[in-house]
């Protein structure tokens, strides 16, 4: 018999930990290859972990509800047979093991550099304050950021921050602090919180968010409280798109075996409008601005519990509109049986919302950090539009559709964000001219 340990793989940029939230297994169970084994959740995405290979599970070492740590050991698995691992097996576990301390390498590293960075607080903050070496300990030892410091107001020549600056800063920070839990306490005491599923006297229910729903909720308040949004509209005629589809769907469905939706067209413009525009594709750290070189569109999908959540197509911009309906497909279908890896949610650069899927026409979306702007699509409707014809205007019926972009106002302006959403326009009223269709010809 060998064994082998099972470790907590690496989960994705930025995912340190899981919590254990369900064996499928217990010791003594066996199991095959890639045989799911526990389910973990992350503050990113639920999923679950396979088995590395054939073989008994001879030991678990977390319970439900711990978190142990990316290069954990959650479990053992004993090998029957020779006590060599399967070559196969060896690789699969050796592979694990390296992207593990991989990862484990990057963070240290990443932890080195700032920790370097706060020990050598340089003299000025970025908006050019003078630090002295007193005030910088101190800023140093209360862990205050440079950001932060700029918004202190100096007292000294100049503008100049002085010790005096600093420590009434702070002392007035814990009487805030102080002032917010007085009245936090009274509050609790005056209006005690009903336990969650109790009834209340007038017939209102008490329901208290589940997991998913608070990281969503948090996740919307630090957007909002990050980004001045700022949203524009533009409205699609895609008539010739949906006189398209309708003649080519049921012999792409047959040859393909996906469903040709609207989502993948709107996709493909996109994608090449971000081409066109790539400083769309951005984000903000700090006073930085990070220019993407991948276009990876995330997809906002409604689950069937009411959550959401944003798988990604990677490098959209270089998929066929049959790659992009197939992975379209994909994503959302393992997103609602809950199969989705914690890498297909993560890295994206830009979000595409479609509400128009249950019939509203305009929304304003807001903004998935740390990307900088966020496209919505709103229901394709028959509308009275003019037409321009050869002989004049002339009013006909189309199929209309309006487009929303909410974006990040510190780094887009007005003018991007207009042109950006006239070329996505564009590409689609375009879309029969364009030369990809020849990948799809029926």
């Amino acid at each position: 018999m060998a064994k082998t340990e099972i470790f907590l793989p690496s989960m994705g940029e930025g995912i340190i930990e899981a919590t254990i939230t369900k064996w499928l297994v217990k010791e003594g169970d066996q199991v095959e290859e890639d045989d799911p084994i526990v389910e973990v959740a992350t503050d990113k995405v639920d999923t679950e972990i396979p088995s590395p290979g054939n073989g008994t599970i001879s030991g678990i070492s977390y319970k439900e509800g711990d978190i142990p740590k990316v290069g954990d050991i959650i479990a053992y698995l004993e090998i029957e047979g020779d006590e060599k691992l399967p070559e196969e097996l060896k690789k699969n576990v050796d592979t694990q093991y390296r992207l593990i301390k991989e990862a484990s390498i990057n963070e240290s590293a990443e932890k080195e550099e700032s920790e370097a960075q706060t020990s050598e607080m340089m003299s000025r903050t970025p908006e050019g304050k003078y630090l002295s070496p007193l005030v910088r300990k101190i800023a140093k030892e209360e862990n205050i950021s440079f950001d932060l410091l700029d918004t202190i107001k100096g007292s000294g020549m100049d503008g100049r921050i002085t010790k005096d600056d600093l420590l009434n800063y702070l002392n007035e920070q814990e009487d805030l602090k102080k002032e917010k839990a007085t009245k936090a306490e009274k509050t609790e005491s005056l209006s005690p919180k009903p336990p969650a599923g109790k009834v209340i006297d007038n017939g209102d229910e008490i329901i208290e968010m589940d997991r998913v729903r608070k990281l969503i909720a948090e996740h919307m308040v630090v957007s909002k409280r990050t980004s001045p949004h700022v949203t524009t509209f533009i409205d699609v005629d895609v008539t010739d798109i949906i006189k398209w589809r309708n003649s080519v769907k049921d012999s792409f469905f047959k040859r393909e075996g996906v469903k040709l939706t609207l989502t993948p067209i709107f996709f493909e413009a996109t994608a090449r409008a971000i081409r066109q525009f790539p400083m769309v594709n951005i984000s903000v750290d700090g006073t930085n601005i990070i220019k993407k070189k991948n276009i990876n569109i995330g997809m906002a999908t409604a689950l069937p519990d009411g959550n959401l959540i944003v798988p990604v197509i990677k490098r959209a911009d270089e998929k066929s509109i049959v790659g992009l309906a197939r992975e379209v497909n994909d994503l959302a279908s393992r997103a609602r049986s809950s199969q989705l890896k914690p890498d297909e949610i993560s890295g994206g650069t830009f979000t595409i919302t479609n509400y128009g899927t249950v019939g509203n026409l305009m929304g304003t979306p807001i903004i998935n950090q740390p990307q900088a702007a966020i496209l919505g699509i709103g229901a394709v409707k028959k509308m009275p539009a003019v037409v321009e014809t050869p002989s004049g205007d002339a009013i006909g019926i189309r199929n209309i559709a309006y487009l929303s972009l909410s974006y990040d106002h510190r780094v887009i302006d007005g003018a991007l964000a207009g042109m950006f959403v006239k070329s996505i326009k564009d590409n689609l009223e375009g879309f029969l001219s364009n030369k990809f269709l020849s990948d799809i010809e029926l």
